[in-house]
């Protein structure tokens, strides 16, 4: 799929918008994020490390308006009947992902936003611990922590890294 994704920016945007900024914005959306971007800039040919700066930076962007703001954000749509549906599955889907977490909510966020597996990562996260109304310090940093730990996990995977670990 990140194959696909990447023969078409090469196809539409890859004449006149940079890979690199491509890569950076692909890190930035939500379920895509690092997890896609890494792969993305390995089928492009970034450099590992450019690419983990890009994807990096990208994906913990968006982090602190969400944590700071999609409480409002939400109350805002759902008084104004916009997207009141889709607000409300999400609501209810971060509640879910996060049902037993009040002990340990900071070792839950680290593993939920490090491991790459879908509905994970740095965007719900931060839903989970805005709307669970985490300490903010503490998920700031465990997003932080998981964000680098997928990283590493996607290097591996992205880079063709995981061989040579194993070997």
């Amino acid at each position: 799929m990140m194959e696909s994704i990447a023969n078409w920016y090469t196809n539409s945007l890859g004449s006149w918008l940079p890979k690199e900024v491509f890569v950076f914005f692909v890190s930035m959306l939500p379920f895509i994020e690092l997890r896609g971007g890494l792969p993305i800039a390995s089928v492009l040919g970034i450099p590992i490390v450019k690419a983990n700066v890009l994807c990096i930076v990208g994906n913990l962007l968006p982090i602190p308006f969400i944590l700071l703001f999609i409480k409002a954000i939400f109350r805002f749509m759902k008084n104004h009947n916009i997207l009141k549906s889709l607000v409300e599955k999400l609501e209810a889907r971060a509640e879910r992902k996060s049902e037993g977490v009040e002990k340990g909510e900071f070792i839950f966020l680290l593993l939920f936003v490090g491991i790459p597996i879908p509905g994970t990562g740095a965007w719900m996260g931060s839903l989970i611990a805005a709307l669970l109304e985490f300490k903010l310090s503490r998920a700031i940093l465990a997003i932080l922590l998981g964000v680098l730990m997928a990283a590493v996990i996607m290097n591996l995977v992205s880079f063709g890294l995981l061989p040579a670990a194993l070997g």
